[in-house]
């Protein structure tokens, strides 16, 4: 099953989103801090504007704003994220990702085209990575024939789109499909840019929490094949090989 493209990206009609977007365009602008905001964007390489609003502030503010409200329906996701995602500022973005990993099973396998689009609009590592484990990862393990997506994506190339790829099966532990990590690590173990091989070290550092025997042995057959700074992020945690 492959939906890539599949399916709608338009946003549906919502009284939910109405509610919550008037509540956080008005709250999200009252408490914004220009001179932190442009630090933010600094250090965010200029990815989007910022109001300025640091994550426990941001968040805080974000309980006041659903206080009260339903929990949504897949529909609701949908048009919060993509309204929130329409704005500039990027703590709207955040808002729609924190909003997206809680509601994330409500959600159907239907959603992962409107995930496709977050993931590659205002794309930079702070957005992908948690769409990555904590969206995409728990739409393909609640339906399994989305994997045949991601074997799509692990070639794209949006460099966004094949880390999502290597990235979706971060939080699955011993749940993980072994063979596919070590196949997608091993499809994009050429790729020339920084954000895909520290991606690669990545899951594998992280699998090797649940199956280290399994990483030392991958990476002690593949490991020519590999950058040394995947290497090295690979085995942070289970010290260097001999």
């Amino acid at each position: 099953m492959t939906v890539t493209g599949a399916g709608t990206t338009d946003v549906p009609r919502s009284a939910l989103a109405d509610t919550v977007l008037e509540r956080l365009t008005a709250v999200y602008a009252g408490a914004a801090d220009p001179a932190r905001a442009a630090a933010m964007r600094a250090y965010m390489k200029d990815v989007a504007p910022f109001l300025g609003l640091p994550t426990p502030e941001r968040r805080a503010l974000s309980r006041t704003v659903l206080a009260g409200t339903p929990r949504p329906a897949e529909a609701d996701c949908t048009a919060v994220a993509l309204r929130c995602w329409a704005l500039p500022e990027r703590e709207y973005h955040y808002f729609a990702v924190d909003y997206l990993r809680r509601h994330a099973g409500r959600c159907s396998s239907a959603f992962l085209p409107v995930a496709h689009r977050l993931i590659t609009t205002t794309s930079w590592w702070d957005t992908v990575d948690l769409l990555a484990a904590h969206v995409v990862g728990a739409l393909v393990e609640a339906d399994p024939r989305l994997t045949a997506t991601m074997d799509d994506w692990i070639a794209d190339d949006d460099l966004w789109v094949a880390r999502t790829a290597l990235l979706h099966q971060l939080r699955y532990k011993d749940r993980t499909d072994t063979e596919r990590l070590f196949a997608y690590c091993l499809r994009q173990s050429g790729h020339p840019d920084f954000f895909i091989r520290k991606a690669i070290g990545w899951c594998l550092r992280e699998y090797a929490k649940t199956d280290p025997a399994a990483v030392r042995a991958f990476l002690a057959r593949e490991r020519g094949r590999f950058a040394p700074l995947t290497v090295r992020e690979a085995l942070k945690n289970i010290g260097a090989m001999g």
